[in-house]
This record gives structure tokens, sequence and C-alpha cells, in this order.
């Protein structure tokens, strides 16, 4: 089978986990290769994600590696046998392969963490709100192609129903009448009944807490099976970046720990949401 010309993130990934678990081995990719009777070129290919592995060879290499820990390697087994596309390969081709990661990754996810200062975020978004937002920075956009992009965002939504979603909010986000004051209530009222879900936490940041320093910051944090996996989704002006260094990762859940500590409990945010609610 050739190589993959555009491996997905989640592909990409998994070949980046086998390579940092050799390099921690202080195995050479040559004599890796060489222990499964492969070649270097090969093993390039596995370990960037351009070519698949079976089950038996990460467990074999991760034997060699001296690797022991168990639920890690079977984290990996089971990405490397996902077989089934799911729902958003319907949108490969019509939107980019980065919101299609996206989905990909909140799919698989354990748990998400979101946190937004000036926008809602889109796992919480009406469809409202998402065609105001959609259309206020394309104005141009053909009706087609916007109907696409609510379409996928709200099919994103589907991780709501199976997965722990807690959402850090800022009260700016809530004041912004994106779509304007009727479609900002509406958006309130679903953040509302959402957060009323058990699997679902929503937390205000109020403009007059003490201490709060982190207006520059926007992240999705999205758990892996074992914690080594985890990985950091966050927004750049025109694309998305997906980071899982450990340094990073720790510094994000850090930064995530904190901001969460200045936030208003659930109920209370509930509180919050309804008084801005009747304001507009």
């Amino acid at each position: 089978m050739p190589p993959r010309s555009n491996p997905t993130a989640r592909q990409v990934r998994l070949g980046a986990e086998l390579r940092k678990m050799r390099e921690r081995a202080g195995i050479t990719a040559r004599d890796a290769a060489a222990y499964l009777n492969s070649n270097p070129i090969q093993m390039s290919h596995v370990e960037s994600g351009r070519s698949g592995i079976s089950e038996e060879r990460i467990r074999r290499l991760a034997g060699h590696y001296a690797c022991d820990n168990l639920p890690y390697v079977d984290a990996l087994v089971d990405m490397a046998n996902e077989r089934g596309k799911g729902w958003w390969e319907e949108f490969r081709g019509t939107l980019s392969p980065v919101s299609l990661d996206l989905a990909e990754m909140e799919h698989h996810a354990a748990y998400l963490r979101a946190l937004e200062v000036i926008h809602i975020p889109g796992l919480l978004q009406t469809e409202g709100h998402m065609r105001a937002a959609f259309s206020y920075v394309n104005p141009n956009l053909p009706a087609h192609r916007l109907d696409t992009w609510v379409e996928f965002r709200a099919r994103r939504k589907t991780v709501l129903t199976t997965g722990t979603f807690n959402a850090v909010i800022h009260e700016a986000a809530l004041r912004l009448r994106v779509g304007g004051a009727v479609e900002a209530r509406a958006q309130l009222a679903h953040i509302l009944e959402l957060s009323e879900r058990d699997n679902v936490s929503v937390r205000i940041i109020p403009f007059d807490v003490e201490g709060f320093a982190g207006a520059g910051y926007s992240m999705l944090y999205a758990g892996g099976r074992v914690s080594q996996l985890d990985t950091v989704q966050i927004d750049t002006m025109d694309s998305s970046n997906f980071l899982d260094a450990e340094s990073r990762l720790t510094k994000f859940r850090e930064l995530l720990d904190r901001i969460e500590s200045s936030a208003l409990m659930p109920g209370a945010s509930r509180d919050l949401i309804r008084r801005i609610e009747g304001e507009l």
C-alpha cells in the first residue's frame, strides 16, 4: 500500500508517539526497522503517519523499547486499529483538513475543557449564532457554503451527548450581541439549557473578578484515553494549531486550572447568565 499523501492529525499523532517511544529507549529508526525485518524508509513513513502499523508490530516495538505502560500501549493499538470513517469524512474535500481534524479530536476525547474570553465556544453555539458569526467574517460567503459550515459545526455538537464538556467563559463573550439582541438572548438561553446536563459544566468569569489576567487565551483541551495522548487546540487568525508536547500540555493544564479558579461555580454562573439575558 502506497504511503498516505495527507495523513490526518490523529494518524500523525500515532506515528509521533511511536517515534517518541523509540527515542526514549535510545534506539535508532534503522535498528527498530531491522528488528521488524523492515527498512528505515518504511519506519519513517510509520513515524510520520504516512503508513499504518499493525497491533502486533506496535506491541513488539513496545517490548523492544522496554515500554511497560500497558494502558498507553493499548491506547496506541486502538488508534492503529481504527478503521471506520467518522461522520466528518463526509466533508472531506469541502472543508479544510484542519476542521476535520478538530472534529475527529473531539470525537475521540475522553473529556473536553474549553476556555473562551470573547467568543462563545463552538460546541455551545446556536445555529443562529453560527450563521451570524460566519456571515460577519465572510459577508460574501455563498449560501450553500454557509449552510455547509453551519451543518458541520452543528454536527460537532454530538459529542455533548456522550462525553464530558467543561467550559469556562468570560462575561465579555456573553455580552457581545452576535446577530443582534434577539439572537443573543436565544444564545444565552441555549447555554443555560445545556449547562443543566450532568455532563456539561459552564462557569463564568465575571468582569469584577480580582486578579484575572488571561484575556489573551482561548483554547480547547482534549483529554486522551491516557494523559500522554492529551491535545490542546488553539485557534490562530486563519487556522488551528494542535499541541501535544508534554511541557506544553502541562503548561496549559495549569493555566486552565488557574483560570477556572477565578470562575463562578455553575449555579452562580447560571444566575449571572440569566441576569445578562434579562438585560438584553
